[in-house]
Protein backbone atom coordinates (compact mmCIF):
# COMPACT_ATOMS: atom_id res chain seq x y z
CA UNK A 1 0.00 0.00 0.00
CA UNK A 2 1.34 3.88 -0.55
CA UNK A 3 0.23 6.54 1.49
CA UNK A 4 0.22 9.96 0.27
CA UNK A 5 2.96 12.24 2.00
CA UNK A 6 2.12 15.12 3.53
CA UNK A 7 3.96 18.80 2.61
CA UNK A 8 5.90 18.83 5.77
CA UNK A 9 7.14 15.01 4.37
CA UNK A 10 8.41 16.74 1.32
CA UNK A 11 11.71 17.96 2.38
CA UNK A 12 11.35 21.48 0.68
CA UNK A 13 13.76 24.22 0.20
CA UNK A 14 12.41 27.70 1.90
CA UNK A 15 12.76 30.53 -0.09
CA UNK A 16 16.08 31.46 1.73
CA UNK A 17 17.47 27.89 0.54
CA UNK A 18 16.40 28.21 -2.67
CA UNK A 19 17.95 31.47 -3.46
CA UNK A 20 21.36 30.54 -1.75
CA UNK A 21 21.13 27.25 -3.87
CA UNK A 22 22.94 26.20 -6.92
CA UNK A 23 20.99 27.14 -10.25
CA UNK A 24 20.14 24.91 -13.72
CA UNK A 25 22.02 27.00 -15.60
CA UNK A 26 19.06 28.21 -17.68
CA UNK A 27 16.84 31.36 -18.02
CA UNK A 28 13.56 31.34 -19.13
CA UNK A 29 12.89 34.41 -21.65
CA UNK A 30 9.29 35.10 -22.26
CA UNK A 31 8.78 36.37 -25.37
CA UNK A 32 4.76 38.69 -25.00
CA UNK A 33 3.16 36.17 -23.02
CA UNK A 34 -0.48 37.40 -23.17
CA UNK A 35 -1.84 34.87 -20.22
CA UNK A 36 -0.91 35.64 -16.40
CA UNK A 37 -1.39 32.06 -15.93
CA UNK A 38 1.38 31.18 -17.95
CA UNK A 39 3.47 33.24 -16.94
CA UNK A 40 2.05 32.19 -12.97
CA UNK A 41 2.87 28.23 -14.48
CA UNK A 42 6.52 29.53 -15.51
CA UNK A 43 7.26 30.32 -12.45
CA UNK A 44 6.17 27.17 -10.62
CA UNK A 45 7.78 25.03 -13.30
CA UNK A 46 11.15 27.07 -12.86
CA UNK A 47 11.04 26.42 -9.24
CA UNK A 48 10.42 22.97 -9.18
CA UNK A 49 13.89 22.44 -11.47
CA UNK A 50 15.95 25.28 -10.03
CA UNK A 51 15.65 27.57 -13.25
CA UNK A 52 18.58 30.59 -12.40
CA UNK A 53 15.84 33.10 -13.36
CA UNK A 54 13.13 34.36 -16.05
CA UNK A 55 13.05 37.40 -18.07
CA UNK A 56 9.76 38.24 -18.79
CA UNK A 57 9.21 40.38 -21.69
CA UNK A 58 6.92 43.01 -23.50
CA UNK A 59 3.54 42.64 -22.93
CA UNK A 60 4.28 39.77 -20.43
CA UNK A 61 3.12 40.61 -16.93
CA UNK A 62 5.52 40.65 -14.03
CA UNK A 63 4.57 39.78 -10.03
CA UNK A 64 3.31 41.09 -7.73
CA UNK A 65 0.06 39.94 -9.64
CA UNK A 66 -3.06 37.91 -8.23
CA UNK A 67 -3.41 36.58 -11.03
CA UNK A 68 0.13 35.01 -11.47
CA UNK A 69 0.19 34.14 -7.52
CA UNK A 70 -2.91 31.97 -8.83
CA UNK A 71 -0.20 29.65 -10.60
CA UNK A 72 2.77 30.04 -9.05
CA UNK A 73 1.59 29.51 -5.51
CA UNK A 74 4.69 31.58 -4.04
CA UNK A 75 6.88 30.52 -6.78
CA UNK A 76 6.60 34.45 -7.69
CA UNK A 77 8.90 35.35 -4.56
CA UNK A 78 11.94 32.35 -5.16
CA UNK A 79 13.01 32.48 -8.62
CA UNK A 80 15.09 35.32 -9.34
CA UNK A 81 13.04 37.55 -12.69
CA UNK A 82 13.79 40.67 -14.59
CA UNK A 83 11.61 42.70 -17.10
CA UNK A 84 12.58 43.78 -20.36
CA UNK A 85 10.43 46.11 -22.79
CA UNK A 86 11.43 44.80 -25.91
CA UNK A 87 12.72 40.95 -26.20
CA UNK A 88 15.69 41.92 -28.26
CA UNK A 89 17.27 43.63 -25.25
CA UNK A 90 17.12 40.54 -22.70
CA UNK A 91 18.64 38.36 -25.77
CA UNK A 92 21.58 41.44 -26.04
CA UNK A 93 21.98 41.10 -22.14
CA UNK A 94 22.09 37.15 -22.09
CA UNK A 95 24.28 37.29 -25.13
CA UNK A 96 27.27 39.48 -23.62
CA UNK A 97 26.73 37.27 -20.16
CA UNK A 98 27.60 34.03 -22.49
CA UNK A 99 24.30 32.38 -23.00
CA UNK A 100 23.33 29.96 -26.03
CA UNK A 101 19.85 31.47 -27.45
CA UNK A 102 17.58 28.60 -27.98
CA UNK A 103 14.25 29.60 -29.30
CA UNK A 104 11.16 26.67 -29.10
CA UNK A 105 9.80 27.32 -32.05
CA UNK A 106 8.65 25.53 -35.50
CA UNK A 107 11.26 26.74 -38.28
CA UNK A 108 12.97 25.51 -41.30
CA UNK A 109 16.12 23.47 -39.92
CA UNK A 110 14.91 23.01 -36.20
CA UNK A 111 16.47 20.80 -33.82
CA UNK A 112 13.64 18.45 -33.01
CA UNK A 113 14.05 18.17 -28.69
CA UNK A 114 15.05 14.39 -28.09
CA UNK A 115 18.12 15.49 -30.59
CA UNK A 116 19.10 18.14 -28.73
CA UNK A 117 22.29 17.89 -26.63
CA UNK A 118 23.25 20.64 -24.75
CA UNK A 119 26.45 20.60 -22.49
CA UNK A 120 26.58 20.09 -19.34
CA UNK A 121 26.96 23.60 -17.75
CA UNK A 122 26.81 25.57 -20.84
CA UNK A 123 24.50 28.52 -20.13
CA UNK A 124 21.20 28.42 -21.78
CA UNK A 125 18.61 31.18 -22.68
CA UNK A 126 15.33 29.33 -23.80
CA UNK A 127 12.71 31.81 -25.42
CA UNK A 128 9.37 30.84 -25.33
CA UNK A 129 6.27 32.57 -27.57
CA UNK A 130 2.94 34.57 -27.39
CA UNK A 131 0.29 32.11 -27.51
CA UNK A 132 -0.84 33.06 -30.78
CA UNK A 133 1.83 34.49 -32.71
CA UNK A 134 4.89 32.38 -31.44
CA UNK A 135 8.04 33.63 -31.24
CA UNK A 136 8.74 36.80 -33.01
CA UNK A 137 10.66 37.20 -36.35
CA UNK A 138 13.20 39.18 -35.40
CA UNK A 139 14.09 37.42 -31.53
CA UNK A 140 14.34 34.14 -33.33
CA UNK A 141 16.89 35.93 -36.38
CA UNK A 142 18.79 36.32 -32.45
CA UNK A 143 19.10 33.05 -31.69
CA UNK A 144 21.59 30.51 -31.89
CA UNK A 145 19.53 27.55 -32.28
CA UNK A 146 15.64 26.98 -32.70
CA UNK A 147 13.93 23.63 -30.83
CA UNK A 148 10.75 22.06 -31.98
CA UNK A 149 9.03 19.55 -29.96
CA UNK A 150 7.84 16.52 -32.00
CA UNK A 151 4.18 16.58 -32.38
CA UNK A 152 1.91 13.68 -34.22
CA UNK A 153 -1.21 14.83 -33.91
CA UNK A 154 -3.69 17.01 -35.78
CA UNK A 155 -3.05 20.32 -33.61
CA UNK A 156 0.48 21.98 -34.25
CA UNK A 157 1.17 23.69 -31.14
CA UNK A 158 0.91 22.98 -27.19
CA UNK A 159 -0.04 25.22 -24.75
CA UNK A 160 3.11 27.51 -23.33
CA UNK A 161 2.95 26.33 -20.31
CA UNK A 162 2.89 22.32 -20.99
CA UNK A 163 5.37 23.00 -23.83
CA UNK A 164 7.76 24.38 -20.64
CA UNK A 165 7.09 21.74 -18.52
CA UNK A 166 8.25 19.86 -21.49
CA UNK A 167 11.43 21.57 -22.56
CA UNK A 168 12.87 22.29 -19.26
CA UNK A 169 12.37 19.01 -17.65
CA UNK A 170 14.20 17.03 -20.82
CA UNK A 171 16.94 20.05 -20.92
CA UNK A 172 17.05 19.54 -16.63
CA UNK A 173 17.70 15.39 -17.10
CA UNK A 174 20.03 15.91 -20.10
CA UNK A 175 22.31 18.40 -18.35
CA UNK A 176 21.98 16.95 -14.35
Amino acid sequence: MMRKLKNSELGRLSVDEFKANDKTPIVVVMDNIRSSNNVGSLFRTSDALIVNSLYLCGITNTPPSDDIRKTALGAEESVDWKYFENTLDAIAVLKAYGYKICAIEQVEHSIMLPDFQPTKGEKLALVFGNEVKGVDQKVIDQCDACVEIPQYGTKHSLNISVSAGVVLWDIFQKIS
